[in-house]
């Protein structure tokens, strides 16, 4: 069911008020660098997960194509604003700098209605498809299908693929809202999967809305394990993939339900956006997907999310 008023401009992380003021000193929080100068040669060679807790990491996102464009870019250090790239036979991965986890996150680290929200403990959680809601709740999130593919690799080691680490994905619904906030009775579009032996995840989900405020995005969550994906206290790092601006105004123009985003995304652009707003051009390309397919079918995607361990 769609709502006919859209939620307001998200201003923990979406306002163009919030962004101008945001812009004059560096927005980001300080990388976690967690012991990281112990770490000896045998730990930064693991590629299994939960072997690896101490650590916190960038988070870093690419594709085969727009890593080409970003294969030049400066060494990675403790400021958020920096980037690196490494590369082996499997392509080349950029470092994106940690991005905020917004206001709806879900992740035990706010409340909503007067209760802490954590949907990282609900039974069912762990799932591919997260169109639908789980527990005590039974709902179905409208949009179009959209199958994202994500490869975790280890930005340390040549793009090497990282197993058993969790990724919790979560993001807005077609019209602009999140479950369990703004819409408070359902809390589907969120969920978490399991590296495989070579890296990958795969959610089926919807294309998330244009709400007021900010670009279209999809927000993510790293974690060392399924054992430690349950509070975001837990998390080695969190960043947000965009969703390519041409295919979003082609898709918002004529998709069904999602009326409200066209309006919304012609008063943005990425430089005004304060989340990618201070992203190198490297770094916007390795985060944003875009996604092929049609109306009828569905869209496809896939994206590399490295972090440096």
């Amino acid at each position: 069911m769609h709502h006919q008023d859209n939620e307001p401009a998200h201003k923990d992380e979406g306002s163009l008020q919030d962004f101008i003021v945001s812009a004059l000193p560096s927005r980001r929080k300080a990388l976690w660098f967690l012991g990281a100068s112990a770490l000896s040669a045998s730990a930064l060679s693991a590629c299994g997960g939960d072997g690896s807790s101490g650590v916190s990491a960038t988070v870093s996102t690419g594709t085969s194509s727009s890593s080409s464009s970003s294969s030049s870019s400066s060494s990675s250090s403790s400021s958020s604003s920096s980037s690196s790239s490494s590369s082996s036979a499997s392509g080349t991965c950029t470092t994106l700098p940690e991005e905020t986890a917004g206001p709806y996150p879900g992740d035990g680290s706010n409340s909503a209605s007067g209760s802490i929200v954590n949907v990282l403990t609900l039974s069912g959680i762990v799932r591919s498809d997260i169109r639908t809601s789980i527990g005590s709740y039974s709902g179905t999130a409208s949009g179009t299908q959209l199958t994202l593919k994500i490869r975790l690799v280890n930005t340390n080691l040549g793009c090497t693929p990282l197993t058993g680490y969790a990724i919790y994905l979560w993001h807005c619904t077609d019209d602009g809202r999140y479950s369990l906030y703004t819409v408070t009775n359902q809390n589907y579009l969120r969920g978490v999967q399991v590296t495989d032996a070579d890296g990958y995840v795969t959610f089926v989900t919807v294309i998330p809305g244009c709400y007021s405020g900010r670009m279209p995005h999809i927000h993510v969550e790293v974690y060392t394990g399924l054992s430690t994906a349950t509070a975001y206290t837990n998390k080695i790092n969190t960043t947000q993939f965009a969703l390519d601006r041409t295919f979003a105004t082609s898709f918002y123009a004529s998709a069904s339900g999602y009326s409200a985003s066209i309006a919304n995304l012609n008063a943005i652009t990425f430089a005004t956006d304060n989340v990618f707003g201070d992203d190198t051009a490297a770094q916007l390309a390795a985060s944003t997907i875009t996604p092929s397919g049609s109306l009828s079918a569905g869209y496809t995607a896939s994206i590399d999310l490295g972090i440096a361990v």
